[in-house]
């Protein structure tokens, strides 16, 4: 026994006296493109899709350690095929992490993580509750609104698209940002970590259009169309009934008020522990149904 121990620790040691300078260099040169590379990732769609192919290499692994003939074969096709359905699908996130990296300063590049605070749930009950009192007060006055609260899946793309505020959500400033014909009021709000991030954001349409009731408007349109492509859950004021409605997964629930609209946000936004996840899941599902009917 004490000899495998000497064994190891020498094969170690002799490991460690191999290593070069360059070997150093290499391993640091691949440690900050991995990290950067990340952090690109996280801001675009890519991100589920790096954790399916994470996936797929498990399944592919536990095939050949099983001895799964048919999986590995399966599997080893999907992968050849993969990389090019990869940069066929997503090319537009391809082309804009390359037009990032080149307009990254040299002063920018740095392996310290940045400040950006993590997600709080005293900020999203003060967001939310900014958002459902502005809410109730453009829905009075029917003034549009779009407001999108950024859950799992970062909306990087949508971002680019608009005027970085990085500002703390109040009921003053959304008036200000949706009061009619100013710069921003056409675009969407895009909620971040409990801090409204950007204004004047442009959101992807919905796949099936035609589909829509053709009573709804852009701003309804552009809530299905962000809900269909990522978590998030939007709000939208109507502008000609004033009507207050939320898009999650593709569907779009109206006919909410302030104390509905806070429920559901508060459910969907503020982590909640196990015990009561149940019964806030509950009280969801009715709210969400007696607005539907």
């Amino acid at each position: 026994m004490l000899t495998a121990i000497t064994d190891g620790l020498l094969a170690i040691w002799s490991v460690f006296r191999s290593i070069q300078i360059s070997d150093i260099i290499d391993m640091a040169i691949l440690s900050y493109l991995i990290f950067h590379g990340i952090k690109l990732i996280r801001e675009t769609r890519a991100q589920q899709l790096v954790k399916g192919i994470i996936v797929l290499i498990a399944f592919y692994l536990l095939a050949v350690l099983f001895n799964l003939q048919t999986m590995r074969f399966l599997l080893r096709t999907c992968f050849q095929w993969g990389i090019l359905a990869i940069v066929i699908v997503f090319q537009p996130e391809l082309r804009r992490i390359l037009e990032k990296i080149g307009r990254t300063k040299l002063t920018e590049l740095s392996f310290l993580p940045s400040n950006d605070a993590n997600d709080s749930t005293d900020q999203w009950k003060h967001c939310i509750d900014a958002i459902c009192e502005a809410s109730q007060n453009l829905s009075a006055t029917c003034t549009g609104a779009l407001i999108v609260c950024e859950r799992k899946t970062k909306l990087g793309e949508q971002i680019d698209t608009g005027t970085i505020l990085n500002c703390t959500p109040s009921v003053a400033i959304f008036g200000n940002i949706f009061f009619p014909n100013t710069p921003l009021h056409d675009g969407a709000v895009i909620i971040r970590d409990g801090m409204i991030l950007a204004a004047g954001c442009f959101l992807p349409k919905p796949q099936k259009e035609e589909l829509i009731a053709k009573q709804l408007g852009s701003r309804h349109r552009a809530a299905i169309g962000m809900s269909e492509n990522s978590d998030a859950v939007i709000v939208v004021v109507s502008e000609e009934t004033g009507t207050i409605s939320v898009a999650e997964n593709g569907e779009l629930t109206r006919g909410f008020t302030k104390e509905s609209l806070k429920k559901l946000l508060t459910l969907r936004l503020v982590p909640v522990d196990e015990e009561n996840s149940g019964k806030e899941n509950t009280l969801a599902g009715r709210v969400i149904s007696k607005w539907k009917k």
